[in-house]
């Protein structure tokens, strides 16, 4: 699998941009809400549910390096998490969809016996 096919899985199909447009929004809105809001509430529960179950690997990282990180370094581990976790995310939805249409279009035939 060259780079090309690897962009065209993870951005240049539907499904895949329709994901990454909601995953990157909501990851744009909470870090705004962080950033300038005083209380930012559960905000980063959103991006997390879009990204899950992959985020939760990020999740379990920044909490056993909670007391290490500072709350710009934690904001920033998470928002780079997410957008990993979106992109891998986004990867395997566009294999899913490659492999729904060959098989929809006839390119897949099972061996007979």
């Amino acid at each position: 699998m060259n780079t090309r096919t690897v962009t065209r899985l993870t951005f240049a199909n539907p499904a895949s941009a329709v994901y990454l447009t909601v995953v990157g929004g909501s990851i744009v809105v909470a870090s705004a809400v962080t950033r300038f809001a005083e209380d930012p509430g559960l905000i980063w529960v959103w991006p997390a549910l879009f990204t899950a179950p992959a985020s939760g690997l990020v999740t379990v990282a920044d909490i056993w390096l909670d007391p290490v990180l500072d709350t710009r370094a934690s904001v920033a581990f998470n928002t780079a998490g997410m957008v990993a976790c979106g992109l891998l995310q986004s990867f395997a939805l566009g294999l899913l969809q490659q492999s729904v249409r060959t098989r929809l279009r006839g390119g897949f035939r099972p061996r007979r016996p």
